[in-house]
Parts: structure tokens; C-alpha cells; sequence
């Protein structure tokens, strides 16, 4: 049987793998900018994620693995939204930023997505943020206005900032919208967003007559949109499952201080004090955003759903005659309504409401 830390533990990992896999893209991205225009690479970067991930989508179709839940006609509106602000807004005002912003800095602006994941999931989702998650937020956002304004002198400077930090903010509202329909199928939900995304994108270049890159740089994007793009956001909502939104949007801000090191060893971009002392402050963010721990008396209300599960304390449910006993497995199950205690994230299982005053315990 899973345990608790163990759950939470998968969906660390799940969140680290899709840092890792996006942190790379920016001094990547930044390369291919010389060659291919912002909504071109956008679209490329987005098609290669669609067709590889329905490629495994594929693959794991026809092996005799478990299954993940398939996503319903009431997903649609929240995917659709994560689809235009995550897929087609985000990755072009980010790219059209990265032209005029060094790779390194725009890595570590990249912070802000965490940022305005927790403030939307926390403001308008009602996910709880305690002490620890504020400290954090706060850090991140000094360490964000600090590099935005380093060496800025006239208002034409602080465009490229400014679009990056708007496309954090669309991709804080991706990360939100996506939380709803985390217990889907990962790959299907990540395949569904780069094949729509990536043919709009590709669609508004070519209508704005952008020239078309190369076969060779063209092949590259691609590629690098399904390592990137595609594998991130599949690992992203498998940990938006375990975590819920706040607390994958944390652990997901390693991912910019990766690209910041890359950016320093592949472009050979400089390090400047005001980067040091932004890196400082943002890493201090972080660690207050990954130390903090939720426990109190909560309650889980009656619940039918279908997702990939093991019979955990939350699932302690009886089978129809066509389901399977081997976990995990996948089939629609009720949660009977549960009262208890212990050390939980903003998961599938626990969106609950909490009072204005209710006892938390933080855990160091």
C-alpha cells in the first residue's frame, strides 16, 4: 500500500523531471530565435510536443499496461483555456520577450510562473497558503523585479521583461486549469494541448507571412518542443495530481535556475552581481516554498470519479464484477465521506474549503 510521503514523493518527481525537461528550452530557444521568428518557433515547439506525445499516447494504448482515466466532454472548457493562455498566448509573448532579454536572465524571470501560479491558486481556487508559501512568493517576486530592472534606461527596455513576466502570468492560469483535469490522462491531456497549440501557433506565423525556417533548424524545434515542451507538461500534470497547483508550481521553479546555468555555460553569457543577488533571493523563494507542510482536521466529502488510484487510505472501495483487482488500475469508484488527520497537499482528494482561522500544523 502507498503511503502518504510516497505519494507526495511521486509527484516531487514528477515536478523536478518537468523543471529539468523545461529548464533546458530557454538558452535552447534562444539559438533558434536567430533563425526561426517567435510565432514559428511557438508553433514548433508545440507540434513536436503534440505528435511525439500521441506517438506514446500510442504506444501505451497498445501494450498491456494500465490505463489512465481518458479525459470527458466536461473537460473541455478547462482544457480549452489551459490550451489558449498555456499553449498559444504564453509561449509566444515568453519567445517574443526571450529576443530582446539575455537567455540567463529570462531563465530566472521565469520564477514569476510559481508566483502567479500560487497567487491565482490561492486567490480565485482557494488552495490554503500559510506563512512559508507568502515568504517564498515574496522572495521570488524581488529577485523577478531586480533583474527586470538591472540596467534598464528608457521604457523600450523593459518591454522584453514585461512580456515574459505576462506570459508567466497566462501560464499561472494554464497551471490552474489544468489542475481541474489532472486526474485525466497526462499524455492525452499534453498531447491534445501541443497538437492544438502547436497548429494555431504555425497558423498565425504563416499568416503573418514570417519566413520559414530550414528543414535542419526546423527538425531541431521540433525535437526540442517534445523534450521541452512535451515531456514537461506531461510530468507537470501527473504532479498537479499529487500536489495541486501551489505546491507543483514550487517545486517547478527549479526549473528556471537550470536554464540560467545553461544559459551561462552554452551562451557564455555573463554573470553579473545583480544576477547573483537575484539568484540568492529566488532561491531563498524556493526553499521556503518546498519546506512548508499542511496537517489539520479535515473532511472529504462524498465523491465519484474515475482516475489511476491503489487502494490507499483514501480508496477504500468495493468493485463492480468487471473490474480489475491488480493495482493500479482505473475504473469509476465513490469516496464515502472520511474525517481525519494528516500531513496532505492541495491534491485530487483535497480541495477542501478551510476556515479563516483553522488550526494547521507546519511540519519542519
Amino acid at each position: 500500500m502507498m503511503r502518504e510521503s510516497d505519494h507526495d514523493r511521486s509527484g516531487l518527481w514528477s515536478a523536478l523531471l518537468a523543471a529539468l525537461f523545461f529548464g533546458i528550452s530557454t538558452p535552447l530557444a534562444k539559438a533558434l530565435l536567430v533563425e526561426i521568428p517567435p510565432e514559428i518557433l511557438a508553433g514548433l515547439f508545440y507540434l513536436g510536443s503534440g505528435i511525439g506525445l500521441t506517438f506514446l499516447n500510442f504506444v501505451f494504448r497498445t501494450k498491456p499496461i494500465v490505463h489512465e482515466a481518458p479525459l470527458t466532454r466536461a473537460d473541455a472548457p478547462w482544457l480549452s483555456g489551459a490550451v489558449i493562455f498555456g499553449g498559444i498566448l504564453a509561449p509566444i509573448l515568453l519567445l517574443t520577450g526571450l529576443q530582446q532579454t539575455a537567455a540567463v536572465n529570462t531563465s530566472l524571470l521565469l520564477n514569476l510562473e510559481g508566483v502567479f501560479t500560487v497567487i491565482l491558486a490561492w486567490g480565485i481556487f482557494h488552495e490554503n497558503a500559510n506563512r512559508k508559501l507568502v515568504l517564498g512568493v515574496g522572495a521570488i517576486l524581488s529577485g523577478s523585479v531586480l533583474l527586470a530592472w538591472r540596467g534598464i534606461g528608457s521604457a523600450t527596455d523593459l518591454a522584453g521583461p514585461a512580456a515574459i513576466a505576462i506570459a508567466c502570468f497566462c501560464w499561472g492560469i494554464d497551471n490552474n486549469l489544468t489542475q481541474r483535469i489532472s486526474a485525466g490522462d497526462p499524455v492525452q491531456i499534453s498531447a491534445i494541448k501541443g497538437l492544438v497549440a502547436g497548429t494555431v501557433n504555425l497558423s498565425l506565423g504563416l499568416w503573418l507571412l514570417k519566413p520559414w525556417p530550414s528543414f535542419v533548424w526546423a527538425a531541431d524545434a521540433l525535437v526540442i518542443g517534445f523534450l521541452s515542451y512535451g515531456l514537461s507538461i506531461m510530468f507537470f500534470v501527473r504532479a498537479l495530481r499529487s500536489l495541486g497547483t501551489a505546491r507543483t508550481g514550487a517545486y517547478f521553479s527549479a526549473a528556471p535556475f537550470i536554464g540560467a546555468i545553461m544559459s551561462v555555460v552554452i551562451l557564455q553569457e555573463t554573470v553579473t552581481l545583480s544576477l547573483i543577488a537575484a539568484s540568492v533571493a529566488m532561491i531563498v523563494g524556493v526553499w521556503f516554498l518546498l519546506s512548508e507542510k499542511h496537517a489539520h482536521i479535515h473532511i472529504h466529502q462524498s465523491l465519484v470519479h474515475s482516475h489511476r488510484h491503489i487502494h490507499d487510505e483514501h480508496h477504500q472501495h468495493k468493485h463492480g464484477p468487471h473490474d480489475t483487482s491488480s493495482e493500479p488500475h482505473v475504473h469509476l469508484h465513490e469516496h464515502a465521506q472520511l474525517t481525519h488527520s494528516h500531513s496532505h497537499t492541495p491534491d485530487i482528494h483535497h480541495r477542501h474549503l478551510h476556515k479563516k482561522h483553522e488550526p494547521t500544523r507546519d511540519k519542519q
